[in-house]
């Protein structure tokens, strides 16, 4: 009976297709892939990894110490190490550097003693980096483990400031930027008098109430510290009155007359608006006749 079972579970199995053995399939992980895909090694993700690693630990360690209250000497021992694990300032990357000289950020940047990346004192940087009157803005960050980064915001020369027989570029509020000699002046209008630099802003703007003559001015006198004397290309000097107003509307009459009858280049020195009621005239002086020797 045993051989009979036999047989017959043979029959119905006969024919029929065997199951297929299971493999096991290694997977990849996406991170796998992900290094796969990047255009550098294992090896040297791996070594980026640790000086990561490396660099956190390093700063938390000095973050704790600094916000424990553990001695200054601890603190600066810590930064020391920082250093000699290879975060010491090495390079500085500088933007936005036109007219000034790019080596003195680097001269200002790198004057410090200690050149740990913890041990560099930002606001101590950029202080002595605004010190200099070509910048406007400074911003420093730091970029493990051995770069800092400046960002530089420049001051724009829109005059020279005339005083006390010294000339220097100012920006438009009328801020120093350094001191330049006669052969290197520049094509920009020339503001003479005491403060005049500091009354730019205000010229500015009486300039823009009369925008056709602006080209023509080539400089303004502070007189009194009260009011403006123009100079213009064509050689004539105009006088305003006192207030920013009535210096307004007196350019932009004289604007209108000058437009209407041509005033300037034709001879005139001088013109006088500071009566509201009457413009005076100056011509130049006539030549004394020559008188014949006997």
């Amino acid at each position: 009976m045993t051989t009979t079972s036999v047989k017959r579970i043979n029959r119905k199995t006969k024919g029929k297709p065997r199951k297929a053995t299971k493999r096991k399939v290694n997977q990849v992980s996406i991170f796998d892939k992900m290094l796969r895909a990047m255009p550098i090694s294992e090896a040297q993700v791996q070594k980026g990894l640790t000086w990561g690693l490396v660099a956190v630990f390093l700063l938390g360690t000095y973050s704790v110490a600094y916000y424990s209250g553990i001695t200054e000497r601890a603190k600066t021992e810590v930064a020391a190490a920082v250093g000699r694990a290879g975060f010491e300032v090495k390079r500085v990357e500088v933007t936005g550097v036109n007219r000034l000289d790019e080596l003195k950020v680097y001269e200002i940047t790198l004057a410090q003693k200690d050149r740990s990346m913890l041990l560099v004192d930002i606001d101590d940087v950029r202080d002595d980096l605004l010190a200099n009157g070509w910048i406007k803005e400074a911003r420093i960050s730091r970029r493990l483990p051995d770069t800092l980064v400046v960002e530089i915001t420049e001051r724009e020369p829109v005059a020279v400031w005339q005083h006390q027989g010294k000339l220097s570029l100012i920006d438009k509020t009328g801020y120093p930027l350094e001191e330049i000699q006669k052969e290197e002046m520049p094509g920009l209008p020339v503001v003479v008098g005491k403060k005049a630099n500091a009354k730019f802003s205000q010229l500015d703007a009486l300039l823009n109430a009369a925008p056709a003559l602006r080209p023509m001015v080539t400089g303004a006198t502070w007189i009194g510290n009260r009011r403006w004397n123009l100079e213009f290309e064509s050689g004539e000097t105009l006088a305003l009155p006192e207030g920013q107003q009535t210096a307004s509307a007196a350019l932009l009459n004289f604007a209108r007359m000058d437009g209407v009858n041509r005033l300037l280049g034709r001879g005139i020195v001088h013109f006088d608006l500071r009566d509201d009621e009457r413009a005076y005239l100056r011509m130049p002086p006539k030549d004394k006749p020559v008188e014949p020797t006997s």
